[in-house]
């Protein structure tokens, strides 16, 4: 996280299950709206953490943990998970086999997929309208 960004709430941590991941859309979307007063942005948003999310619980392993944080121009979402899952620790890259990062390239401002053997993250970030 950006270093003068305030994190909005506490990070969100919850079991890589799709219902969980449901939830954890929605509660992307109620910390967001702290910062950010435009429905139409607050949709883009919670569709680029639902897509973020399910990545995490579709390829992931562990806890995802979800922070979300602004300053006075931007809103940052990171979605953290402990790597790839079992079936995928054969050195392969994360890959986006649906449309996951497509949305979110489309839709953010500024976007990175960081990946390791032992941590995936990825985080997103969308200007904040003046006023």
């Amino acid at each position: 996280m950006t270093a003068r960004m305030e994190r909005l709430g506490e990070p969100l941590r919850f079991a890589a299950d799709p219902g969980e991941g449901r939830r954890a859309r929605r509660a992307v979307r109620d910390l967001a709206a702290k910062a950010v007063t435009d429905d139409a942005l607050l949709d883009d948003v919670e569709l680029m953490a639902a897509e973020a999310i399910a990545n995490a619980v579709l390829h992931g392993s562990g806890m995802i943990r979800v922070v979300v944080a602004a300053d006075e121009a931007r809103l940052r979402v990171e979605v953290c998970d402990d790597g790839p899952s079992a079936g995928e620790r054969h050195g392969r890259r994360r890959i986006d086999h649906g449309r996951g990062l497509t949305v979110i390239d489309a839709l953010a401002g500024e976007w990175e997929l960081d990946q390791t053997p032992r941590r995936t993250q990825l985080w997103f970030e969308v200007e904040i309208p003046a006023g």
